[in-house]
C-alpha cells in the first residue's frame, strides 16, 4: 500500500478543477468534510463542492510547511494562496491552516476537517465587510 499521507498531499499540491476525478484515490466513498463554513458527507457530495468552488476560484494552491502522522491520524500544515474575481479585487489571498485526517485500513481519508480564520480567507477580502472586519480585529488587538 502507497503512504496515504504523501498521496494526499501529492494530490492537493496538483489539484484543480481539471484533477477532480482523482479524488476517489484519496477519499473513502463516506468521507466527512468539515471546514469553519461547511460539512459535507459523502464522495459525490465533497466532488461536487470542489467543483463548484474550483469553477469560481481563478487560482488555487497549497504549499504544505509540516506533516506528522501517527497511526491512522494525521496533520498535515499549509498556506493556502488563492484569488476569486470578487474577494480583494481579484488579487492573491494568503490563508494559513491546518487539516487532520483520518484514514481507513485500506489508506482512504475518512474523516477531513480544516482548520482556518474564516475571516482572513473571506470576511476581510470583501470591500465593504473587510474594513469592519479589519477595525473589530485592531480593537481587540489582535
Amino acid at each position: 500500500m502507497k503512504d496515504p499521507l504523501a498521496s494526499f498531499i501529492t494530490l492537493y499540491q496538483q489539484l484543480d478543477k481539471q484533477q477532480l476525478h482523482r479524488l476517489p484515490e484519496i477519499y473513502a466513498e463516506q468521507v466527512i468534510f468539515v471546514d469553519p463554513a461547511h460539512r459535507i458527507d459523502g464522495l459525490a457530495a465533497l466532488t461536487d463542492y470542489f467543483a463548484a468552488m474550483y469553477q469560481r476560484l481563478a487560482y488555487c494552491r497549497f504549499e504544505i510547511t509540516s506533516q506528522q502522522q501517527q497511526g491512522q491520524e494525521a496533520w498535515i500544515s499549509w498556506i493556502m494562496r488563492f484569488s476569486h474575481p470578487r474577494l480583494a479585487s481579484g488579487q492573491t489571498v494568503t490563508v494559513e491552516g491546518a487539516t487532520r485526517l483520518t484514514f481507513d485500513k485500506l489508506g482512504k481519508v475518512v474523516m477531513h476537517r480544516d482548520y482556518f480564520d474564516l475571516g482572513a480567507m473571506l470576511y476581510e477580502q470583501l470591500p465593504l465587510l473587510g474594513s469592519v472586519v479589519r477595525v473589530i480585529r485592531g480593537r481587540l488587538g489582535s
